[in-house]
């Protein structure tokens, strides 16, 4: 569960891709912006994810390769096409469309993969690349494998129409943590059939499905995380924004860190704010902040 170095290894699982901007494109994907995030924190970053043994896929590989993520189990896909979503800007908010058929879209559950769970201290999967049956088949067992002290992170992260009642509610059966928007909320207890204030839906949701925590993001309104036995009210910072693209992601990976560290619940939930606002800074969803971290892990 730890480097020979004594770093956590931790692992993001799901969908690679490019996200491709009007004036560029950049490496996406809730996961890889997650796993990239943790390395960034000191953690050992993997990525499971599948891309296209193409050109694309190439040079996507190499872009993280130069953030010091482990793509060591990362699947090549011969026929399918690496992953790709067009990402338009609205008032410093994403709006994206998720492209079909791609590798992602049929992940494999590998020995390579089964290994690297065996090891994992945290995974965080998500809605998006259950899309298709093959790639949720993988990702249910791949989270299955992990060992039971493992953080098993589920971030609904709905997107498009690229979800079902079936889905969210097998992968919370999976989860011991869950994180969702404000946004999320109605939608998931509409799934569910539950109240949605979010208080009584989050502690509905850890009585139903055995859950240890919920946390709820509220952009710069902070967020509200709920335990079996308390629940913290944590207001946000007040940042000038660039762009929000992954700062859920970084808020997910700043929480699994700080509960790793044996943090308190609160104070982990203060932490992962602050990582969110750092990220939602700066442009792009993978903006390097090394050394903001550790200043910030100092505070701490």
């Amino acid at each position: 569960m730890t480097t020979p170095d004594r770093r956590p290894t931790v692992i993001g699982l799901g969908e690679l891709l490019w996200d491709v901007f009007p004036d560029g494109r950049r490496p996406g994907g809730a996961p890889a912006n997650f796993a990239f995030q943790t390395e960034q924190l000191g953690c050992h970053g993997v990525l499971a994810t599948r891309v296209g043994a193409d050109v694309d896929g190439d040079e996507l590989l190499q872009a993280l390769r130069e953030k010091s993520l482990d793509l060591s189990i990362v699947q090549r896909d011969p026929e399918r096409k690496t992953g790709w979503v067009s990402v338009t800007l609205r008032d410093g908010h994403p709006e994206y469309v998720i492209h079909e058929n791609v590798a992602w879209d049929a992940i494999e559950f590998t020995p390579a993969l089964q290994s690297m769970m065996q090891q994992a201290a945290a995974v965080c999967f998500g809605t998006l690349a259950q899309r298709s049956g093959p790639s949720r088949t993988a990702i249910h067992a791949a989270v299955s494998a992990t060992p039971a002290e493992c953080l098993r992170v589920y971030d609904v992260n709905l997107r498009q129409s690229y979800y079902a009642e079936e889905w969210v509610s097998a992968s919370l059966r999976l989860a011991t943590i869950v994180k969702l928007n404000d946004e999320e909320v109605p939608v998931v207890a509409r799934l569910l059939g539950i109240a949605d204030e979010p208080l009584e839906f989050s502690r509905l949701l850890i009585t139903r499905f055995d859950l240890q925590i919920v946390c709820i993001t509220r952009g710069a309104k902070g967020c509200l995380v709920v335990t079996q036995t308390e629940h913290h009210d944590v207001p946000g910072k007040a940042i000038k924004v660039a762009d929000t693209v992954g700062a859920g992601d970084a808020f997910t990976a700043g929480f699994v860190f700080a509960q790793l560290q044996e943090w308190p619940v609160g104070l982990s939930a203060e932490f992962a704010n602050r990582v969110g606002a750092m990220v939602a800074s700066r442009q792009g969803a993978m903006p390097e902040l090394r050394r903001e971290f550790a200043q910030l892990i100092e505070q701490y």
